[in-house]
């Protein structure tokens, strides 16, 4: 396994991370305590999760299996860097209540001590924020997080889906409390969705937040998705069938999946090798639904791209370019 600091922490993550979004929905108990375990045998430390994941009448049903598994010993919650996330609301239907969401004062202090709970350990590495805030100012959150941090709930506070500008807000905010700020930022970003260069991975880089890719295989569409489809009659299906729905966008699969062929590559190993080749990104996000699919992911970080790939990728998928010369000059 291959570890790098987080941002400008002296924190040392691997630079794969587990998701965990389909532990509970998708995945029983036993097969995410196994996927758990051959993360942690395979040298990958960190893991990611949020307190909504599980979903509906499920809400924190995902945290409650990760718990269980550090529940188990043998030095699971030690070796294991946890990452959760607060703001989606954890009100069940028909149940609605106020500051069940976002990031008051309030909700990040009860959604704190929930987590805790439901995970079985005492303190969460790195908190993230799920989304911004419009209606809670930052010094509103770094009060909760200051506390927080001086309780030893929490060691670090990262963000999510943050755009370059609030990345800024809050770590000029931070700044003049004399905290720490943030020091990630969990974001979409894959070859076939770029934009994140533009404003958010400079934004990142420049105030030191290691980049944390979610989606790194854009819905399963970077996946290999159309010779699924011609070898095994697998159709795809949500974000993927949408986009292919587009003449557009199955050219560039296409184009991808056979410059991919031409080189011996599989898909899903490429496009996590090449987020990796990515300044400022600390390591993508993998979801395995099995232990087979989580072996894929960890195949990736052997995989060397060559100039001629990696200048393949580009003429297919094209980044935006910087901000400003993106859109002015």
């Amino acid at each position: 396994m291959k570890y790098t600091q987080l941002g400008r922490t002296g924190l040392k993550v691997s630079r794969l991370v587990l998701g965990t979004m389909n532990f509970g929905p998708q995945t029983d108990e036993p097969t995410s305590h196994g996927i758990l375990d051959a993360a942690l045998d395979a040298g990958l430390n960190f893991v990611d999760t949020a307190n909504v994941y599980g979903w509906g009448e499920n809400k924190g049903r995902t945290e409650e299996i990760i718990g269980t598994w550090f529940a188990r010993g043998g030095g699971r919650r030690e070796k294991t860097v946890l990452a959760t996330k607060v703001y989606g609301s954890m009100s069940r239907e028909g149940d609605t209540w106020p500051n069940e969401d976002r990031l008051s004062a309030l909700n990040i202090r009860r959604a704190v001590e929930a987590s805790l709970k439901r995970l079985q350990t005492d303190h969460i590495d790195l908190y993230q924020f799920h989304h911004i805030d419009r209606r809670t100012p930052f010094e509103e959150i770094w009060q909760a997080v200051d506390v927080l941090i001086q309780q030893g709930k929490i060691l670090y506070a990262g963000s999510s889906n943050f755009p370059g500008y609030k990345i800024a807000q809050a770590n000029e905010t931070a700044a003049r409390r004399g905290a720490v700020g943030l020091v990630s930022e969990q974001c979409l970003y894959n070859l076939a969705e770029r934009r994140a260069e533009m404003e958010v991975i400079p934004a990142a880089q420049d105030y030191g937040l290691g980049v944390i890719p979610w989606s790194p295989l854009h819905g399963g569409l970077l996946g290999g998705v159309i010779r699924k489809e011609v070898e095994g009659g697998r159709r795809a299906s949500g974000r993927s069938a949408d986009a292919l729905a587009n003449s557009t966008v199955r050219a560039q699969v296409q184009a991808y999946e056979d410059l991919l062929d031409k080189h011996g590559l599989e898909p899903g190993e490429a496009a996590l090798a090449w987020l990796l080749t990515r300044p400022g990104v600390t390591g993508p996000i993998v979801g395995p639904r099995t232990a087979e699919q989580l072996d894929g992911a960890l195949r990736a970080l052997e995989l060397e791209l060559s100039e001629e790939v990696l200048a393949g990728l580009d003429e297919i998928f094209p980044g935006p370019g910087p901000s400003p010369e993106a859109f002015a000059w």
